[in-house]
């Protein structure tokens, strides 16, 4: 139990006997009792004060337990709060709804004090590990992004430092000026390293907006970031949009970020002289789609079950020595999964002979489609 302040159990329940029956035993326990005779009424205390836990009445007049375990998990600042159901119904088709609803238990009436005890520390224990955990995982994630951005800091002032020595190679031994070099690119793959990084931190951390956004402009925006990239290889990166303008349901950002991870990924792993082909269908069954094609090796069975995983280093390597810390995919695959949408490799190779991978992203409004796009 929190030593600081004593936890607080809601009991809302529409007979007020109950209420009282339920609370002496616990007051007993040292926990803290609100309560509430309506559905209406417990809202407002969830608004006034967060609860440790709710003991919720299955069947009340105007709004049933149901509804408003429902309502407590819509709302994202309630959604964690542990509800253990109440009924003097002992009906498994009841029980199931109540799980399903969101209840993470489920007691029926007349109560055995033993085992309504036995329950709430239970889930109040359960709860405190919960809480716990994604404490430390916080403070994980705010350490490591303090150590990334320093070292970011400081590798960014010895690439400074290496290039000034790079650009006055007439005046330094040719050894020092190979060193210069090397420390030169040594620092940009960790750079590229700390960003992929964090932009790994912001692919859970950030919250993702649901706003209009205009698909093929951002897919063009992909395939421009990426094009010096592929003129250096001398790859050729088409753009074939034959779709008409499609607005769908994202995060600007985040979806610019997931394409760009995608596009970068295919010129990354395409040989010199090859090619990779963006293109955008017509939107099918309410999403808007995107396939990225490219001519480099594809990937073997075992690299298909560690796709989307993170870090993972696949049999492909990069073809021109690029840095690779195999969080491109994982990270615009939870993007993607966050904006209720999917990324996946289409089986077999690609109409290049390479990977093939298809990007879906809901519409703002879903047209009917008779047949997929071919």
């Amino acid at each position: 139990m929190n030593t600081l302040t004593r936890e607080m159990i809601l009991i809302v329940d529409d007979q007020p006997e109950n209420i009282k029956v339920v609370g002496t035993v616990l007051s007993l326990f040292d926990y803290d009792i609100a309560a509430a005779t309506s559905g209406e009424q417990a809202l407002k205390r969830l608004e006034a004060r967060l609860p440790d836990l709710v003991l919720l009445d299955m069947m009340m007049p105007d709004m049933d337990g149901l509804t408003v375990c429902r309502k407590l998990k819509d709302n994202p600042a309630w959604a964690d709060i542990p509800v253990i159901f109440l009924s003097a119904a002992d009906d498994k088709n009841l029980i199931v709804q109540a799980l399903e609803a969101g209840g993470v238990d489920y007691v029926t009436k007349p109560f055995n004090r033993a085992e309504l005890l036995s329950r709430v520390r239970t889930h109040l224990a359960l709860k405190e590990a919960r809480d716990r955990l994604r404490r430390l995982d916080e403070d994980k994630d705010e350490i490591l992004g303090m150590l990334a951005h320093d070292l970011k800091n400081g590798l960014a002032g010895i690439r400074l430092s290496a290039g000034l020595m790079s650009d006055r190679e007439d005046d330094l031994p040719a050894r020092c000026v190979t060193l210069a070099k090397n420390i030169e690119g040594t620092s940009d793959r960790l750079l590229d390293h700390i960003a992929e990084f964090l932009a790994n931190l912001r692919a859970e951390q950030v919250p993702l907006q649901s706003v209009p956004v205009d698909f093929g402009a951002v897919v063009a925006e992909a395939v421009a970031l990426n094009a010096p990239a592929a003129t250096a290889k001398g790859i050729q990166l088409a753009l074939d949009s034959s779709a008409a303008k499609v607005m769908v349901m994202a995060d600007p950002e985040g979806l610019v970020q997931a394409m760009d991870n995608l596009v970068s990924n295919a010129v990354k792993f395409t040989p010199p002289g090859g090619r990779v082909v963006v293109s955008v269908p017509p939107p099918y069954l309410g999403y808007a789609l995107c396939r990225v094609e490219d001519s480099g090796p594809g990937f073997t069975d075992d690299d298909r079950a560690r796709l989307f995983r993170r870090y993972q280093r696949l049999s492909a390597r990069p073809t021109a020595n690029e840095p690779s810390t195999g969080l491109g995919l994982s990270i615009a695959s939870r993007i993607i999964e966050r904006l209720k949408g999917e990324l996946r490799l289409e089986d077999g190779a690609s109409s290049l002979g390479g990977a093939s991978f298809t990007l879906r992203v809901p519409l703002v409004v879903a047209p009917l489609v008779s047949e997929p796009a071919t």
